[in-house]
């Protein structure tokens, strides 16, 4: 700030306003994946900066680059949503990821959240599209309590009878807590109408970020579709972390008894199709989560 002299009001210089990229991730097409935006020069934003413009954007989450080493290739990042900070978010890292591969080329990144370090590979594949691997901080998985589960079951208008018996409730960790809750019909996952304000308040209480529904198609092939009242979205198109999330279940209900690779569609219900492709393997804590990201119009 700059002050006048001759004793009038003193003169305010604020900064330039930051450049924000949209870039849909888990998608070749615009049309379809999980928006997110990314800052790649929000040095100069606090906190209360950084919260203003993810609520501004208003997608699930937006990623913010405060230290950046373009040579070393190594940059931290903290994502907020419309609503608070999140730990980490899987989408908004693929996001971030494409953006920093198509200006200083493919190639290994590690990004510093404060989830922990979250190493990316980057590639251009066979069309010219750049893919995306995180490799998640140490998974883990513990079976839902009965109060954690009935909490849930009635924000949801689900019965107790509408899970596949073969797939436990479980609370997962990749980065940040995740009820996986899987649904024992496809028509089951399709009718989603929840009480929003109390799956959020039953979220909240237990600080899960999304309630991870799934249905099995095939041991390889699952559905999905996440909740995330407590950011204030009805529901995500795609949800990176939960994913990772779902690979430490996978290993702990042992679902997995080689390395496998897991394809998850999910957005089909809400018109924006997604395809996330989850790496587990059985001896290793950390789950592999890849996908594409296609930059969108500043309007969009």
């Amino acid at each position: 700030m700059t002050t006048d002299v001759s004793g009038s009001d003193p003169v305010k210089h604020s900064e330039p306003p930051a450049e924000i990229l949209r870039y849909s991730a888990f998608t070749h097409d615009p049309s379809g994946g999980n928006p997110a935006g990314v800052v790649l020069d929000a040095c100069g934003l606090d906190e209360a900066a950084m919260l203003a413009l993810a609520a501004e954007v208003g997608y699930s989450e937006t990623a913010f680059v405060t230290e950046r080493d373009d040579i070393g290739r190594r940059f931290r990042v903290r994502y907020f949503s419309p609503l608070a900070e999140v730990a980490f978010c899987g989408h908004a890292t693929v996001a971030l990821a494409v953006a920093l591969a198509e200006r200083l080329g493919p190639g290994e990144i590690v990004l510093d959240t404060p989830a922990g370090e979250i190493p990316v590979a980057t590639q251009v594949d066979g069309e010219g599209a750049v893919l995306a691997t995180l490799t998640s901080v140490p998974t883990r998985s513990r079976p839902a309590a009965s109060g954690e589960l009935n909490a849930t079951l009635k924000a949801l208008g689900w019965a107790a009878d509408d899970l596949d018996p073969a797939l436990p409730p479980h609370v997962a960790f990749g980065g940040n807590d995740h009820l996986v809750l899987a649904a024992a019909t496809r028509e089951r996952l399709a009718d989603l109408d929840y009480d929003f304000d109390g799956l959020a308040e039953v979220m909240r209480r237990h600080d899960w970020t999304t309630v991870h529904l799934v249905w099995r198609e095939s041991p390889e092939r699952f559905h999905a579709r996440d909740p995330f009242p407590v950011g204030g979205v009805v529901e995500d198109p795609a949800t990176g972390a939960a994913a990772a999330a779902f690979g430490g279940y996978l290993r702990t209900v042992g679902l997995v008894t080689g390395p496998a690779r897991i394809a998850i569609r999910q957005g089909e219900d809400m018109g924006r199709p997604s395809d996330l492709l989850l790496d587990v393997d059985p001896q290793v804590t950390r789950s592999r989560v890849t996908g594409q990201a296609v930059a969108l119009a500043a309007d969009r």
